[in-house]
């Protein structure tokens, strides 16, 4: 029986007519794909893709075409087949062995830092081939740590996993690392403290990357790598708020936001806006925070635009005139003295702010026929001691009191700190330690709560949708911090000598804060993490600046 496979003279002819006619149509699919256009990295899963499509078609052309023509010419069609198989294996071959020649030719450049990866995973895998492929990294990556067992056999580009975090002090001395990247999503704060701890004395520094909303944010591109922050080490887990799926009563309304030229004001301004409201009018009287402001919503800051309102608070007819023009649906009101230890000097101050300038807005707002107003509070108002306790207490008792006569949304939101904010803690000790000065603490034991700016604001939206007239909404805060753990560890961060100075408590200030009341009841019936309490209402006939004034002298 004659060899399928075994080709004369004539047949040898028409086999190289038949290997010709395949390359064309190996060239067409190719240059359809990209493959020959230098679109994909050489071994890449995109490479793979092109290349076993553009082989997968031709062979089944050859294959059809050999079934038709193939007795005639002498040929075999499974001779078809196995060339396909072949021409794969081949081409694979070349461009695997064309990548591992480039990936050779990769070296750390001189400047280098020994780095060591923690996570396996997609980011960690990605960013160690990065750094390791890049001759012009910062970065060399010598070694790998992920505490999952499922990946103590694991190898990440060459490199095997060397241990878990609890190994980083030996591993840091067998490779003599000088950076740690944190390639992991999100990573939790009880996380970052502990490997900062366990760095804090070997010469390495931690780099983490942008997280998830900074880079929908846009606020910085995919590569980019940063230094480990004090807020990463708050032990602070975001709640989620779920404001995505509640916050459509903004959609398509007129929406005004008071204090709009301060931290939380600009950050719930720059919220507000990706719910598409009709128009959002910013309020401020200062103007430079303003021209801020829209920059950040549009883009430019010319000022020209009507939705910026330049204005006080403490103006009754202004506030009457500005909301009777503008008509709006939806008020969100940050203005707002906050200042601890300048209200307990300038007492006057804070009740002309924070209680007429509130009164005002809600006045205002009444006439305006506002739908939903949302004050937001502090934590120093539960059970005040301080100017501004005192005055956001009041604040919130006359937004329940006008809730009550309107029959309409009006309700606070009452939070802890807030990082990073205007004037806070956060940028004081960094300020401090960027002079080489002693940071200042009031007292060893004093302890504060903190919530980030992004989270604060989501919680405000949330409250314009689940709260209830006369309300004040208030968030699970978690564990307080001591502020003299975060002074530490902004200086360990540092890598500087700064001394801790101890200055006392200042008048009105609590060693602990407090989130509720002593007399008020909470409830949280539609979030598991936000509870809602019950607001006294107090009626403008009852404001009075001297009862106030002597009610503050027999303060706690």
């Amino acid at each position: 029986m004659k060899d399928s496979f075994t080709l004369g003279a004539q047949s040898l002819l028409a086999l190289g007519g038949v290997m010709l006619w395949a390359m064309l149509f190996q060239l067409f699919f190719g240059w359809r794909w990209y493959l020959y256009r230098s679109r994909y990295i050489y071994g890449s899963f995109e490479e793979v893709r092109s290349l076993a499509a553009s082989v997968l078609c031709t062979g089944l052309i050859m294959v059809f075409s050999l079934v038709i023509v193939g007795t005639a010419l002498g040929i075999e069609w499974g001779l078809g087949a196995i060339a396909v198989s072949i021409a794969l294996v081949f081409m694979f071959s070349v461009r695997y062995l064309k990548r591992l020649a480039v990936e050779l030719r990769s070296g750390p450049g001189v400047r280098s830092v020994p780095t060591i990866v923690l996570g396996t995973g997609y980011l960690g895998a990605n960013i160690t081939r990065q750094l390791a492929t890049d001759p012009a990294s910062s970065y060399w990556p010598v070694a790998v740590i992920d505490d999952d067992p499922e990946q103590c056999n694991a190898q990440v580009h060459r490199l095997r996993v060397r241990g878990r975090v609890a190994d980083l002090p030996d591993i840091i001395a067998e490779t003599r690392a000088r950076a740690l990247i944190v390639a992991v999503p999100d990573p939790a704060p009880e996380l970052l403290s502990r490997v900062h701890d366990l760095v804090q004395d070997q010469d390495v520094q931690i780099k983490v990357l942008p997280s998830v909303n900074e880079l929908f944010q846009g606020d910085v591109r995919k590569v980019d790598l940063r230094d480990l922050k004090i807020e990463d080490l708050l032990g602070r887990v975001p709640v989620d708020t779920e404001v995505e799926k509640i916050a459509g009563y903004l959609t398509g309304r007129r929406v005004l936001v008071t204090g709009a030229g301060g931290s939380i004001g600009s950050e719930l301004c720059t919220q507000i806006q990706r719910f598409s409201p009709s128009e959002l009018y910013i309020l401020d009287r200062d103007e430079t925070a303003l021209q801020q402001v829209q920059l950040n919503l549009t883009g430019n800051g010319l000022l020209t635009d009507s939705n910026v309102v330049l204005a006080d608070i403490r103006d009754a007819d202004a506030m009457k005139r500005i909301f009777g023009e503008l008509r709006p649906e939806v008020v969100f009101h940050a203005a707002a003295l906050k200042h601890l230890p300048l209200l307990e000097q300038y007492p006057a101050e804070g009740w002309k702010t924070n209680v007429l300038g509130t009164f005002n807005v809600l006045e205002a707002s009444r006439l305006a026929d506002v739908e939903t107003f949302i004050n937001i509070s502090t934590d120093k108002a539960a059970n005040p001691t301080s100017v501004l306790g005192h005055s956001k207490r009041v604040a919130e008792k006359l937004t329940a009191w006008t809730g009550e006569q309107t029959g309409v949304r009006y309700l606070s939101v009452r939070f802890g700190n807030v990082i990073g904010s205007r004037g806070s803690m956060l940028p004081t000790f960094t300020w401090l330690i960027q002079q080489d000065k002693p940071v200042t603490v009031t007292h060893p034991d004093v302890t504060r709560y903190f919530m980030t700016i992004p989270e604060a604001c989501q919680l405000v939206l949330q409250a314009g949708q689940i709260g209830r007239t006369g309300e004040v909404l208030i968030l699970d805060m978690g564990e307080p911090v001591r502020i003299l753990d975060i002074a530490q560890r902004m200086i360990d961060i540092s890598g500087k000598d700064i001394d801790i100075v101890y200055t006392g408590l200042r008048e009105g200030e609590k060693l602990h804060e407090e989130l509720v009341g002593y007399d008020e009841l909470l409830e949280r019936p539609f979030h598991p993490r936000i509870s809602h309490a019950r607001v006294e209402p107090m009626p403008v006939s009852m404001l009075d600046f001297a009862d106030w004034s002597e009610r503050l002298k027999h303060r706690a």
